[in-house]
């Protein structure tokens, strides 16, 4: 399969093919397999972000590294990261080391 350049938001949890169609933070070239992978991880992200934010709403007191879904928000947030790292362009690969999140 061709690999096409996509624009990644990760705040948002978007890839979008057009570079206006949307805010961006990083640029990716990738497959549609790829890119299909990369929304399953955003999609797990957005999972464990509603979970983590009906426990708030429900007013239980977790602290933040002992609440399972924050490290499992937390485990995707890096997963996301290590694979646009693997696909980003140099520019995207040198802002993604200097966030050292990938340590």
């Amino acid at each position: 399969m061709d690999k096409k350049s996509y624009f990644v938001s990760v705040q948002s949890g978007t890839i979008m093919e057009n570079q206006g169609d949307s805010s961006y933070e990083l640029e990716i070239k990738a497959t549609q397999d790829e890119v299909e992978q990369l929304g399953e991880i955003f999609e797990e992200m957005d999972n464990f972000d509603q979970s983590s934010a009906i426990q708030v709403s429900a007013a239980v007191a977790i602290a933040y590294h002992h609440d399972e879904s924050n490290d499992g928000y937390d485990y995707y947030l890096k997963e996301a990261y290590r694979m646009i790292n693997d696909l980003g362009t140099e520019d995207t690969k040198r802002h993604i080391s200097t966030m050292n999140i990938l340590c």
